[in-house]
């Protein structure tokens, strides 16, 4: 049986060292900020910046969120991220997506500050990713990296397989993954659900990552035996959330993220991480 990586302990091991980082700004008289904007009243999305929200309390950082509603304009919206790039109080900043139809995603994410990209996603920051130069990194790849690496799963000159080409996930974490740096240096290869033969490329894997928000589309007959396996992407079924892995891969695997509490914890404690490291970039 596959040895589970367990996320959410993680989460919590970082969360702790982070409380201290940000009581220690705190006490300099330089609180650390996170701002969000909401547009609209989906859901998902709310839950996902009160989330946020919480875990910026558990850790002792202060937010400070915009809801506006779902009929705001394109220059409403780009006036809320304006106003958080000229507050002072707020380090990081995050647009919680998607926004309604009409609105040109693009242009808002490119509005923020890249020094307050907690998302890590701004194009001047995925340039220094692409050049190997510090910067604040997308979360969810971030997270994967931390989480194989806490877990001694070897991935420096191994062969990682990824499925999924997005923006957040797939193409971010090729590139880190591919940087010679501790925990990444390996030979990785970016697949899609377009591809004819889906399985003959993940069983090359020493890691698979499947990214590509299909539910159960990683089975266990597309994993050697003793792979590590990381479901990345998700997608719902009414209220439950599924993962890409089916189940039956973790009598193959040789570690495997749980349905709830592998990548996502590690997602959110590397936004708050990205919090943190911007406060203390400005801090003298």
């Amino acid at each position: 049986m596959a040895e589970l990586l367990d996320g959410e302990r993680l989460a919590s091991s970082i969360k702790d060292e982070l409380r201290v980082r940000a009581a220690r700004l705190a006490d300099a008289g330089r609180p650390v900020g996170l701002g969000t904007v909401l547009v609209g009243d989906d859901g998902p999305s709310a839950r996902y910046v009160a989330m946020k929200h919480a875990d910026c309390e558990e850790v002792g950082i202060a937010s400070y969120g915009v809801h506006l509603p779902a009929t705001a304009s394109q220059r409403e919206i780009e006036e809320a991220v304006d106003a958080m790039n000229a507050d002072e109080r707020v380090h990081a900043i995050l647009v919680q997506l998607p926004l309604p139809a009409g609105i040109d995603e693009e242009r808002v994410l490119w509005r923020v500050d890249p020094a307050k990209d907690v998302d890590g996603l701004h194009p001047t920051n995925l340039g220094r990713l692409v050049m190997g130069v510090p910067g604040p990194l997308p979360c969810t790849p971030a997270g994967i990296v931390e989480l194989l690496a806490a877990h001694h799963v070897p991935v420096e000159g191994r062969h990682v397989v990824i499925i999924g080409r997005g923006l957040t996930i797939g193409r971010p974490l090729a590139l880190l993954l591919a940087l010679k740096r501790p925990g990444c240096n390996a030979a990785v290869t970016v697949v899609h659900t377009g591809v004819a033969d889906l399985g003959a490329l993940t069983r090359l894997g020493d890691v698979v990552v499947a990214a590509a928000g299909v539910a159960g589309l990683v089975t266990a007959d597309m994993v050697t035996p003793g792979a590590a396996v990381v479901g990345a992407g998700t997608s719902w079924s009414g209220r439950r959330l599924l993962s890409d892995v089916a189940d039956d891969v973790a009598d193959v695997a040789g570690w495997i993220t749980p349905r709830l509490g592998g990548v996502g914890p590690m997602t959110r404690a590397m936004l708050v991480r990205n919090a943190v490291l911007a406060a203390e970039r400005v801090s003298p």
